[in-house]
């Protein structure tokens, strides 16, 4: 059994509005396909897997970790470097799913690979921040991405 990865996660919306029924789906498809495989480390920490409750507080993205039942790690990221990206993000979303419903295929595709685009930056930003706190690989930091715009989702 691989110890470098996440078993379980949770996201704690604390006083934020529910998601999108859009966002709700990215956010289950994301939760489900990093439970299928992803690699997260924590420096000087217990072995995992690990269980991650996801929160946001104010300005700052906290990662709470526990590994069999026991406190792992927790850290806290500013959301100021990414808070432009979820934004861009969001709002490409908002467009897309728009264009689904009434425009050309060839404006859909143009739609999509700028999402995507912006999903890959943000991916990258996230995965630089967490740089020293946990090691994530590119997919593993795709998908938390996502689960930060959910958490961000009325910025």
């Amino acid at each position: 059994m691989m110890t470098d990865r996440l078993s379980h996660i949770e996201l704690d919306l604390g006083e934020a509005a529910p998601p999108s029924p859009e966002m709700l789906q990215e956010q289950q498809v994301a939760i489900f396909d990093l439970i299928e495989e992803n690699s997260f480390a924590l420096p000087d920490a217990p072995r995992g897997p690990y269980v991650l409750t996801l929160s946001r507080t104010g300005s700052r993205l906290g990662f709470d970790l526990a590994s069999g039942g026991a406190p792992a790690a927790q850290f806290e990221l500013s959301l100021g470097p990414l808070r432009q990206i979820v934004k861009d993000y969001g709002q490409i979303c908002a467009s897309y799913y728009e264009a689904v419903k009434t425009a050309r295929a060839s404006e859909i595709e143009t739609l999509d690979d700028a999402r995507r685009g912006i999903h890959r930056e943000g991916a990258r930003e996230l995965r630089e921040r967490l740089e020293g706190k946990a090691a994530v690989d590119a997919e593993t930091a795709r998908r938390l991405f996502t689960l930060v715009c959910v958490l961000l989702a009325e910025v």
